[in-house]
């Protein structure tokens, strides 16, 4: 788990410790929720979400997303038609399948093709500063979303399988809540009596009060959010949501069983309680050597559970109003090494978005025959999460305060890809 960092300098580790002996949850912080609505199903069934499929290490698009049969950079797989524009890789056809409710944007071209940095400018629009740490998709979708998560008594960001970008400057209350594809909790079990730890919850609470009437800064404040908050989760019904094996049998098989589909099955189920943010995490994607062998092993499991998700938060009423979308940290190179594998390549590669206000079945933008090259309007990370967020009806005029005191556009200030608008 990330060691997250509040403005103020207040370490998630820190934070925790604080919180043992009250036998809390070991877990990030969320935002304050709200008692539950009588519409509080309705309001779920039709609250805006995200589900970002993330492939850790950097997945190599041209032999997925953007096929280059035939010539020097194409790999030995064959294209297929789909249910949208385009072809895609013969070992998608289950998510080929789908592809009237997905499209691909060819003309990615990025900054950084270093694992970390690539990362962080992915998930939040921004390079990494020494100075400044901005917020992921996540937080600022949580943060700007709160006043719609009447009855939502679980985090609104989850991360599922591995961790994600942290809160930056937006502070704990925002950070992502992490379990595994099992849906457990590190630590999430109280060491004493029910009664007992509630006594001492009451006593840390004054104790917050107390810093928090004496002006000790915002971390005080951002403690007793989180106090108020585990006292509602730890008896909360909504935590079934992680429970992916209350699920049907036929349900579990539809997505596989691997981590990454219990991971997509885990989100739909969280989304469908009003989690407005899941990420779940695919790792093993940093194929410099034997690409081919390990896409074959790889893919197939993407397939299953990409696939099924798309379809069933279709067949749910979901999809309208809950964003798919599939990423690494940026392609591979279209030149196949020595070792039968690809490099780093952040020059022109594709992602896969749709569902939630964007059109599916469209192929946006190109790249050249061998694929190193993007020959139309090219699309940055901050492009992407601009247009995500106003698909999601976040305005992007808004401006946060970093904790350098300097004024912050959500996603950089990107503009917004209209092709996935319509």
């Amino acid at each position: 788990m990330q060691n997250f960092i509040t403005p103020r300098g207040m370490t998630r580790r820190h934070f925790l410790s604080h919180l043992a002996g009250a036998s809390a949850l070991a877990a990030p912080a969320w935002t304050l929720t709200q008692s539950l609505v009588a519409n509080a199903a309705t309001l779920r069934r039709n609250h805006k979400s995200c589900i970002l499929l993330w492939m850790g290490g950097a997945p190599p698009t041209i032999d997925m997303w953007d096929m280059k049969p035939g010539t020097t950079t194409g790999g030995p797989n064959k294209p297929i038609s789909t249910t949208g524009e385009g072809q895609i890789t013969e070992l998608l056809p289950k998510v080929a399948q789908q592809m009237h409710h997905l499209s691909i944007v060819r003309s990615m071209s990025t900054r950084e093709a270093d694992h970390e940095r690539a990362r962080y400018y992915m998930h939040t629009g921004f390079v990494p500063n020494p100075n400044v740490e901005h917020p992921g998709y996540g937080s600022v979708i949580a943060r700007e979303l709160k006043d719609n998560l009447s009855g939502l008594e679980i985090p609104p960001f989850v991360s599922i399988g591995g961790a994600s970008a942290g809160p930056g400057f937006l502070g704990m209350a925002y950070a992502p809540f992490q379990v595994d594809t099992n849906g457990r909790v590190r630590n999430a079990k109280a060491s004493v009596e029910e009664a007992r730890m509630m006594d001492r919850m009451k006593l840390l609470g004054l104790l917050e009060k107390r810093f928090i009437r004496e002006n000790r800064g915002p971390a005080a404040t951002e403690h007793a959010k989180v106090l108020k908050n585990t006292l509602s989760l730890l008896t909360s019904s909504q935590m079934d949501a992680f429970k992916v094996q209350s699920e049907p049998e036929t349900s579990r098989e539809a997505y596989g069983n691997t981590g990454f589909g219990r991971g997509c099955l885990m989100a739909r189920r969280l989304v469908e309680t009003g989690v407005p943010f899941v990420e779940v995490n695919s790792g093993g994607w940093d194929l410099h050597q034997d690409c081919f062998t390990r896409l074959e092993q790889k893919l197939p499991e993407v397939d299953q559970a990409m696939s099924a998700l798309v379809e069933d938060l279709a067949q749910r009423g979901l999809l309208e109003n809950t964003i798919v979308l599939c990423m690494g940290e940026f392609g591979r190179t279209p030149r196949i090494n020595g070792t039968a594998g690809r490099d780093h390549w952040a020059r022109s590669w594709s992602v896969v978005a749709g569902g939630g206000g964007i059109v599916g079945g469209k192929i946006v933008g190109a790249t050249n025959e061998v694929g190193t090259s993007v020959t139309t309007e090219p699309y940055s990370a901050e492009d992407l999460m601009s247009t995500v967020c106003q698909a999601m009806g976040i305005s992007l005029k808004k401006s946060y305060t970093a904790g350098n005191g300097r004024p912050m556009m959500i996603a950089g200030g990107g503009k917004v890809i209209e092709e996935l608008l319509g």
